[in-house]
């Protein structure tokens, strides 16, 4: 019979279903404690120590380049490591291979990327009353000095202060940087 579906299947792939279900977390767990051949956690935040950096389309010079970073000290994301590679994702989603040497272990975060006009208020201290001291445009690049309780303290050219930690990236949240 065409189209029928025997019941002894419908209990294997609900037992399919269950079983996947059930192993969901300890996945979700394993890939947040990982580690590359570098001996680092993965993923990780990073920044760019060159102002021009070759994003390769794979992990190798013999890769096309795909595009170049012009600005030193941009965060990415490690996702993946092959030997001296580092595979990479941006703020927008975009990801690429990096040779190793190109990258820093500087943490730095964008402000807002993700938003078009609204800015940030940059606090004196780690509270959400606390005085204003800047408002940030979207796409400031800052230095991180250190996060903790959903805090990150952020400096840059003409600012330091305090900022909510889910307005940057370049941090995962509730991370904490000392």
């Amino acid at each position: 019979m065409v189209g029928m579906i025997s019941k002894s299947a419908i209990r294997f792939f609900a037992g399919l279903c269950l079983l996947v279900l059930t192993l969901a977390p300890v996945t979700a767990l394993a890939q947040a404690t990982k580690t590359g051949p570098s001996g680092y956690p993965i993923p990780r935040f990073v920044s760019l120590k060159s102002d021009k950096v070759n994003v390769r389309v794979g992990p190798s010079r013999e890769h096309d380049v795909a595009w170049t970073y012009v600005i030193a000290g941009l965060p990415v994301e490690i996702v993946q490591e092959f030997d001296n590679w580092r595979r990479i994702r941006d703020w927008e989603g975009k990801e690429g291979w990096v040779f190793h040497t190109l990258l820093s272990g500087r943490r730095t975060a964008l402000v807002t990327p993700w938003e078009k006009s609204s800015r940030t208020p940059l606090r004196q201290r780690s509270k959400s009353d606390a005085v204003i001291v800047a408002e940030l445009e979207p796409l400031v690049l800052a230095t991180i000095k250190e996060c903790a309780g959903g805090w990150c303290r952020i400096q840059g050219e003409k600012f330091d202060g305090w900022l909510d930690q889910t307005r940057l990236f370049g941090v995962y949240p509730d991370e904490q940087v000392e």
